[in-house]
């Protein structure tokens, strides 16, 4: 079974920054489009920013200007910078990815085990 192992959550001041990392826990074949999700307390999981293999993007309003999505597709890691952060960012941070673990089969979507984002002083 594919897991997705994600990195880079923590706490922060406002204005600060901080760089979130997912990549699957083992080898496996093509990852298609992958994204970043959130979920604070008491809210429904939201999009936070995706990306498909070819580069296309998409980000909440929230965010935009100051998150950057990118990924490496040799290692089927996606990124997502958070640069001026706000205590409204505060959630927990899933990463979502569409993989295809073999050659031949359909591909599947993950979600990761989720890091913990505070940003406060």
């Amino acid at each position: 079974q594919v897991q997705l192992v994600e990195s880079g959550g923590g706490l922060v001041q406002p204005g600060g920054s901080l760089r979130l990392s997912c990549a699957p826990s083992r080898s496996i074949f093509m990852t298609y489009s992958m994204g970043w999700y959130r979920q604070a307390p008491g809210k429904q999981r939201e999009l936070v920013a995706a990306i498909t293999r070819g580069g296309t993007i998409n980000y909440a309003d929230s965010v935009k200007g100051r998150f950057t999505i990118s990924r490496d597709n040799a290692r089927n890691t996606v990124y997502l910078q958070m640069n001026s952060l706000k205590p409204e960012d505060t959630a927990v941070y899933y990463c979502n990815a569409d993989i295809q673990d073999r050659p031949i089969g359909a591909p599947v979507g993950y979600w990761g085990q989720g890091t913990q984002v505070t940003v406060s002083s």
